[in-house]
């Protein structure tokens, strides 16, 4: 009886701070919450009846922040005490949300005068990966998106990129220009010799078939470098 009656006080002291968690998140969005505190409301549904603060903060001092959370890999995050594959799968969620919101406001506008959203959007979609990626958004005319791929992964400092292939899937899709952006996930955007050197030489061969080579951006958890800011381009 009073082990039933000590499980119904944690019971009710769970529920009375989650109401206070969510409540705080009505009356003062994201803003008004740390990053741990997003990710016990997040892990709610995961996790029904159990103090989940330790964990979330646990998670934090493991990836850093929210955001290197959501995006981490799934065997890192299952490496913490009690995240289970459903609070993994919760995670993702939320990830492949925003990831959608990102790009949902680049498809069907112009990328060149939606610049911000579409840098936002490679940072969410690349700032926090463990290994490089080049991906490729093709454009029409219009410089709308037609088109957002991944080229090519590599290891934590390489990407093999090879120009030729890069510009036969732009004919393959009729895009009229691009913008190509890859990842460092060292933290320091600032580009290698080899990314000048195939910079330069894409846009070279996009010239030479009439495509243009909008821009090269380097995303890096706290920074990006634009080949076109820095006239490199």
């Amino acid at each position: 009886m009073a082990k039933e009656k000590q499980q119904k006080t944690a019971d009710q002291h769970y529920k009375g701070h989650r109401d206070r968690l969510r409540q705080r998140f009505i009356n003062g969005g994201a803003e008004a919450l740390q990053d741990y505190e997003m990710l016990e409301l997040i892990m709610f549904r995961a996790i029904p009846r159990r103090d989940i603060k330790p964990m979330a903060k646990d998670l934090i001092k493991k990836f850093g922040d929210l955001s290197g959370v959501l995006s981490a890999d799934r065997d890192l995050l299952r490496e913490v005490k009690g995240i289970s594959e459903n609070v993994v799968t919760e995670l993702k969620i939320v990830e492949s949300a925003a990831k959608k919101v990102g790009q949902s406001r680049i498809i069907r506008r112009q990328a060149l005068k939606s610049w911000d959203d579409l840098v936002t959007y490679c940072r969410t979609a690349m700032a926090e990966k463990q290994i490089e990626e080049f991906r490729a958004l093709f454009l029409d005319r219009q410089n709308q998106l037609i088109a957002d791929e991944v080229l090519s992964t590599g290891t934590v400092d390489y990407t093999p990129v090879y120009p030729r292939e890069v510009m036969k899937r732009a004919l393959a899709l009729s895009a009229s220009a691009m913008i190509v952006v890859h990842n460092h996930p060292s933290g320091d955007s600032t580009p290698s010799k080899a990314d000048i050197q195939m910079t330069k030489q894409l846009d070279e061969i996009s010239k030479s078939l009439g495509i243009v080579l909008h821009d090269h951006l380097i995303i890096a958890r706290g920074s990006e470098y634009s080949f076109k800011s820095e006239v490199l381009l």
